[in-house]
């Protein structure tokens, strides 16, 4: 029987090992294709994939199952559950792959594309150039179809340039800057706050206008320290939460 291919993954050694690989995993398991098969490799091949010990593979399997991504059955394997679904708080210890995992598992439509001017707002992450980009997306429920969230990415032309839009229905932005083109992220910077459904928002995400929703900013920097995206994703209030772990070194 076919297993399922995860994708690769860098380790970062100041992160836990286990949850990295958990994270990877995930993203992959969320952003599977339909025919994609469900049986995962064996412990042993994980492991070697992402070059970890067993112990450690082990330890990742564990939180996926505990979040009703994976069965486990002795002797016949390791499943991905069909019907996944994304109800648990994303737990984010600082990886690229967590954002990710976050960003993945649901239906995404792509609205739109087009250059234009940079927006006001976003002046003081572009000031060398005059226009980026913009990507509007849609993302749905994959069982329901029920919106979950839509999202405007401000991206550089250059960086643009390399993209393709199929991509995009697949794949988060994060993974697509990364892996498709290649741009080497150093860090991603974070801005979540409350807000209400102004009218586009309201029509998009089928919600009241002016009912809360959880606004995200996600800044990209390359490792030359240039924003490359932008990221402004608008979410549901209710179909979204987000819990942050600090560890102790």
């Amino acid at each position: 029987m076919t297993a399922f291919a995860p994708d690769s993954l860098v380790l970062n050694r100041k992160l836990p090992l286990w949850y990295q690989v958990s994270q990877s995993l995930r993203a992959s398991i969320l952003g599977r294709r339909p025919h994609d098969p469900l049986r995962l490799p064996t412990e042993e091949q994980l492991a070697e994939h992402y070059g970890v010990s067993v112990l450690t593979m082990r330890q990742a399997l564990k939180e996926l199952e505990s979040e009703g991504l994976i069965s486990r059955h002795r002797r016949r394997g390791t499943f991905i559950e069909p019907g996944v679904r994304r109800s648990a708080p994303r737990r984010l210890l600082g990886s690229i792959d967590a954002i990710v995992a976050q960003q993945s598992g649901e239906l995404t439509t792509v609205l739109g594309h087009a250059p234009e001017p940079v927006p006001g707002e976003l002046a003081e992450y572009f000031p060398d150039t005059e226009e980026v980009v913009t990507y509007r997306r849609l993302r749905c429920d994959g069982d329901s179809g029920e919106p979950v969230n839509w999202a405007e990415n401000a991206v550089r032309p250059d960086v643009a340039a390399l993209l393709e839009v199929a991509d995009l229905e697949r794949w988060p932005m994060t993974k697509v800057l990364r892996d498709a083109v290649g741009v080497r992220i150093s860090r991603i910077t974070d801005t979540l706050e409350a807000r209400l459904a102004d009218p586009e928002t309201a029509e998009l995400l089928q919600v009241p206008l002016l009912s809360p929703i959880l606004h995200y900013t996600g800044v990209t920097y390359d490792a030359e320290g240039r924003v490359v995206d932008v990221a402004r994703i608008r979410y549901r209030g209710d179909r979204f939460s987000f819990s942050v772990t600090v560890e102790a070194e």
